[in-house]
């Protein structure tokens, strides 16, 4: 896991390894274990290195291989690797290192721009041909790893962090008008490829794009699986879905042991983590070091669920850590959270991550996490409405259940300027929801969760916070193949018995019944689910503070009235509109934005 940042040159000139540099310096602590650039012409290349796999100087990037005229940089893991070596050793590839970094180099050299069909893991790449100058950038299935880019005239830049970008200066930080109505609309998600700025764009998931000399850009998205029944497994039983899906996430949490360090689990309690802790058991992992976090109670809510947690970590004799947060101010936490983010995520999940990956850092450089197994197996509330209904009321259904506002609450939040013809959130998820490779209405939601919602917000949210400590997370349930199973998997059984039904009968062959069969929970961080005190006060600084009132965002009327009531206006999901107010302001302010 590492920071990668780059630029090529396309007006003649040579690239500006300075701003590189100054890009790659941000990322530290993506990658505090080494650093290093690379030019030549018109590209050049910066790196930061979290040393996971072969720790030796012979993986330290930019990895250069002179025989194959190529140069590259990489963020990620690539579980597969030992296999690839050895395909691409019988094809004639000789190799000066024994990381993952090196194979990716040379299965560009053996297959090209389809490389990525050959990969099983998470990343981001960047690679350049010396003799032809082509630059091709490239990320995983379901965006796991970030790849930023700031393209203007005669100049490309891109980044792992949005921040880093900044670093290299010259870029646009106008507001993008859409990218702000997602923001406001899609529960803060925004789609690749915006971002909230203007100047800066995400590569989207599973994208392969190639800079070509002649000025020529081309881009294939070249994964996008069928959400829907596969006739090969028309006759499955029930069970035989079970033992389909279990075998499947038992290779995914045993890829994901690939490392030189040692490998822990991040153990909320809950089904999802607490199935990864029994499957790393089965294997024959002893000693797995697990770690749980949890806040004080405020105002009767409970901060912790180490009562689940403990119980999982007894049954498997885990070497378990509990992380306590006594109460205490929350701002500065939270301003450093706030920090950590290449974009704007209003979670409170991200306080908890962050607080949580900072004490982990000090054990481990590599985690595995449960992230995902809502978006793939229908594990939220929305999904049985669907059920009920047809394609041609999917959007509406969907939208009410997790839509924030509707283009007339955004004509009451954002002033004139920033208001944008129609309801641009609603027609993305329209387009998504109506395309053809779902089969019915829980079937597309349940595919742009898992590719749009999922890759920005829990995902992006989950690197964000573990990389600002040098935390490296890996994501079982987002294996690719695992996705591709799981989105044939019949809605019924994903939705039976309240959600993720079929992974809760996999979860009782080997996990204690309480943890099956209790309530849903989440990060638990009383002290910022209401707002009041100093956290009220920050929010309240935020949105008076005079670089937002030269941005004018927002109206004031409706500002003022949030801040009357900070705790009246809740969404559809129960998030405090202030507070969604006020985080976008406290991070384009932290980041320098005015």
């Amino acid at each position: 896991m590492c920071g990668l940042a780059g630029e090529l040159r396309r007006d003649g000139s040579r690239a500006d390894i300075g701003a590189v540099e100054r890009m790659a310096a941000t990322m530290s602590d993506r990658g505090p274990d080494d650093g290093g650039s690379w030019s030549h012409g018109s590209v050049a290349f910066g790196h930061r290195r979290l040393k996971i796999i072969d720790l030796s100087a012979a993986s330290n990037q930019p990895i250069v291989d002179s025989a194959a005229g190529l140069t590259g940089v990489f963020n990620g893991c690539i579980y597969n690797y030992r296999e690839l070596r050895e395909q691409l050793q019988a094809r004639g590839h000789t190799f000066f290192s024994s990381g993952d970094s090196e194979v990716v180099v040379k299965a560009y050299a053996e297959w090209g721009v389809d490389f990525v069909d050959h990969l099983v893991g998470m990343f981001a790449v960047a690679i350049t041909e010396r003799d032809s100058g082509r630059l091709v950038l490239a990320r995983d299935r379901l965006g796991i790893k970030p790849l930023y880019v700031d393209e203007r005239p005669g100049v490309v830049r891109f980044a792992s962090t949005l921040p880093a970008l900044l670093a290299g200066g010259g870029v646009d930080t106008g507001i993008d008008p859409v990218a702000l109505t997602h923001y406001l609309s899609f529960h803060s998600v925004v789609p690749a490829p915006r971002t909230i700025l203007d100047g800066i764009r995400k590569l989207p998931p599973a994208t392969v794009r190639v800079y070509q000399p002649d000025g020529r850009v081309d881009e294939r998205r070249y994964w996008d699986p069928p959400f829907g029944r596969d006739p090969r497994r028309a006759d499955w039983s029930e069970q035989d879905w079970q033992d389909a899906l279990l075998e499947s996430l038992t290779t995914a949490v045993q890829r994901r042991m690939v490392a030189d360090v040692p490998v822990g689990v991040l153990l909320s309690g809950g089904l999802d983590s607490s199935l990864v802790v029994a499957l790393l058991a089965e294997q024959g992992q002893r000693g797995l070091a697990t770690f749980s976090i949890g806040f004080d109670a405020v105002g009767g809510r409970e901060g912790d669920e180490f009562v689940y947690s403990d119980l999982v970590a007894q049954r498997f004799d885990t070497d378990h850590h509990q992380i306590r947060v006594a109460a205490r101010d929350l701002v500065p936490p939270l301003e450093a959270a706030v920090a950590a983010m290449s974009e704007p995520m209003v979670s409170h999940d991200c306080v908890a991550f962050y607080l949580l990956s900072q004490e982990v850092a000090k054990h481990l450089k590599v985690v595995q996490s449960g992230q995902g197994a809502d978006e793939i197996l229908g594990g939220y509330h929305w999904y049985p409405p669907l059920a009920r209904v047809g394609r041609d009321q999917a959007l509406d259904t969907y939208a009410t259940a997790f839509f924030d506002r509707d283009a007339a609450g955004l004509a009451q939040v954002l002033n004139p300027e920033y208001l944008t013809a129609g309801d641009p959130a609603r027609e993305f998820a329209a387009a998504h929801l109506g395309r053809a490779g779902a089969q019915d209405a829980v079937d597309a939601g349940l595919r742009i969760d898992t590719t749009v919602m999922l890759v920005d917000d829990p995902v992006k949210r989950v690197d964000n916070m573990t990389m600002a400590h040098g935390l490296e997370a890996r994501v079982p349930f987002l294996d690719h193949e695992f996705v591709e199973l799981a989105a044939t998997c019949p809605p019924e059984l994903k939705l039976a018995q309240g959600g993720k039904g079929v992974l809760k009968e996999i979860g009782r062959r080997v996990l204690p019944w309480e943890v099956i069969d209790r309530p849903k929970g989440y990060f638990p961080v009383p002290g910022l689910t209401h707002l009041e005190g100093k956290l009220l006060d920050r929010v309240r600084d935020a949105l008076h503070a005079p670089a937002a009132r030269r941005r004018g965002l927002f109206r004031d009327g409706y500002v003022d009235g949030l801040l009357r009531d900070p705790n009246a206006e809740l969404t559809p999901l129960r998030g405090n509109k202030l507070w969604q107010l006020g985080l976008l302001e406290m991070w384009l302010q932290n980041h320098g934005i005015d």
